[in-house]
């Protein structure tokens, strides 16, 4: 079975996440437990955890299927050894808020060399300051987002994930979050049965379904391999509705969320209920 939904707001108190998605029809989803554009938070409200307990429970919706995105500000790999304390830091605190809503993933971008260290440094910096997380929580499992490769951005290769998830010690709470909009702008195309299946194929080998505990389900704006990361609107970009017939079809893809972070919230409802009569078709 899939489990589909939104990257939903959480305007005025988490609590209000598990509301906005079982608005517009969603089993799963994805949040913010903070501002993605500031350092600094205040702590969750016991008030507000308790709420938003409440509130995925009648909503129906299980901690495993809610895919928790980290601020945009942190970068793991930074080459400056303070400015990536900092990171750190900010990352420790959102895996901590996760912990405290009982939720199971956290998602992030891997991080940025910014042209002042080499990838496998920046590589090695990401897994080390994972591993320092790794030893100070629990429960939580840190979900790599692969990335479109603008600017110096890593993870836009199966391979710079599969080097992160061997330098990180515990296996068991890592894994990786594929963003469909950011794979077909680095250069993977899943756009037919036939090269979705070759694309496919080249992700287990290189990494491993394994380690898939979500996925961003996004058009483009972008053609094939330009490494800019633009979304679209399902059936209104570059990549076309088969390549998502496919991955609603395809069942390594159960049980685990598929996040709308399509351009147009107005319109997450029917997108939703698109993509699951494309899985009943292969019903």
């Amino acid at each position: 079975m899939k489990y589909i939904g939104a990257h939903v707001s959480a305007s005025g108190g988490v609590q209000n996440a598990p509301l906005n998605a079982k608005a517009i029809g969603a089993n799963a989803f994805a949040l913010f437990t903070k501002n993605q554009r500031q350092w600094n938070a205040k702590p969750l409200d016991p008030k507000s955890i308790e709420a938003f307990k409440e509130n995925l429970s009648n909503a129906g919706i299980l901690p495993k299927h809610v895919l928790p995105h980290d601020s945009y500000l942190i970068n793991l790999g930074h080459p400056d050894s303070q400015k990536r304390q900092k990171s750190y830091e900010a990352f420790l605190d959102e895996v901590r808020r996760c912990e405290e809503l009982g939720l199971e993933l956290l998602n992030f971008h891997p991080g940025s060399h910014l042209n002042k260290i080499s990838e496998e440094e920046c590589l090695d910096n990401i897994a080390q300051n994972l591993n320092r997380v790794l030893d100070l929580t629990k429960n939580v499992t840190m979900v790599i987002e692969n990335t479109a490769g603008q600017g110096t951005n890593l993870g836009y290769r199966w391979e710079h994930l599969a080097y992160i998830i061997e330098k990180v010690e515990d296996k068991a709470r890592i894994g990786v979050c594929l963003d469909t909009c950011h794979l077909f702008s680095a250069g993977y195309d899943i756009r037919t049965e036939q090269t979705y299946a070759k694309t496919m194929e080249e992700f287990d080998r290189t990494i491993g379904f394994g380690y898939l505990k979500g996925m961003h389900i996004n058009d483009a704006k972008v053609e094939l391999g330009s490494r800019v990361d633009r979304h679209h609107s399902l059936g209104k970009g570059k990549i076309g509705l088969e390549a998502f017939k496919c991955i609603m079809q395809d069942s390594r893809m159960d049980d685990i969320p598929l996040v709308l972070e399509t351009i147009d919230d107005s319109i997450w409802a029917d997108e939703i209920a698109l993509l699951r009569s494309m899985e009943k078709a292969n019903n």
